[in-house]
């Protein structure tokens, strides 16, 4: 399996299952942008059969390192980032993963138990970035109670191991060349901003600026009903350069913070 196979078979999932970040794509598109992808995001927890160590494995393997990592004390989640050592266009991938020791007894056993359930082949195999849900169907109670602790541990808890996020990089657009352009674009086209902290994260000081969409929601099957919530958003990234005229490629983390606030839940 190429590099490319894998971030089309995981851009593949995301859009089949948010058929809205497709709808943005095809929005910049239809506009004459090609859009780069500037990051991918996954998600998971800090137990040693699924951590960062184990889903950035496949990476590693295909030429990338890491290079930054990054503490978020209010969310308890730790996180690296990796680059291709070669490749200047490939996607950078940032992987997180709940501390699940800082919550309660009741997330701990939850999140061992579904793990538990992971086939071991699945463990090992190259397809557990784009698994999904392979602990089988979530408990709509489970996951509210999760919810009360950490939108985080919900997710995972409901999607599994896929792409939380794709990218856009505003670098790579010509029309909508700046970060305000394209968040006005995505609201004239009726899409609901991620607002927390501000619509724009970041500043052009500290090198990166970020907004992102709010997860759309989508039904999902429980063992006790279909109900809809939250699931993947699209991000938008702008970065400037350094005092040496290279790009900043790194992650703010006080940014990122609010940035995982794209799959909270809100009533529609």
């Amino acid at each position: 399996m190429t590099l490319e196979d894998i971030f089309n078979r995981l851009w593949s999932d995301y859009t089949t299952l948010n058929p809205s970040v497709q709808n943005v794509y095809d929005l910049f598109t239809n506009e004459g942008e090609t859009v780069l992808n500037d990051h991918i995001a996954f998600r998971t927890f800090d137990h040693d059969k699924v951590n960062i160590d184990v889903l950035s494995r496949v990476f590693l393997e295909k030429g990338y390192e890491a290079k930054g990592q990054y503490v978020f004390e209010e969310k308890h989640l730790f996180a690296k980032h990796f680059e291709h050592k070669t490749d200047k266009s490939a996607p950078r991938v940032f992987i997180s993963q709940l501390k699940t020791k800082d919550f309660s007894r009741f997330l701990q056993e939850t999140v061992e138990a579904v793990v538990d359930k992971v086939p071991e082949k699945d463990l090992n195999s190259d397809n557990l970035i784009f698994s999904g849900n392979i602990w089988g169907t979530p408990d709509y109670k489970s996951y509210l109670k999760l919810r009360e602790e950490s939108e985080y541990a919900a997710w995972v808890y409901v999607y599994g191991f896929r792409a939380n996020h794709f990218t856009v990089s505003i670098n790579g657009l010509k029309k909508y060349d700046t970060i305000e352009k394209v968040n006005q674009f995505l609201k004239d086209n009726e899409f609901l901003m991620n607002s927390s902290g501000g619509e724009i994260k970041g500043t052009k000081e500290e090198l990166l600026q970020q907004s992102s969409i709010m997860a759309n929601h989508i039904n999902v099957e429980f063992t006790d009903g279909v109900y809809s919530i939250p699931g993947c958003y699209y991000e938008f990234a702008q970065r400037y350069p350094d005092k040496n005229g290279e790009l900043y490629s790194g992650f703010i983390a006080k940014s990122a913070d609010k940035i995982f606030e794209s799959t909270n839940y809100y009533k529609k």
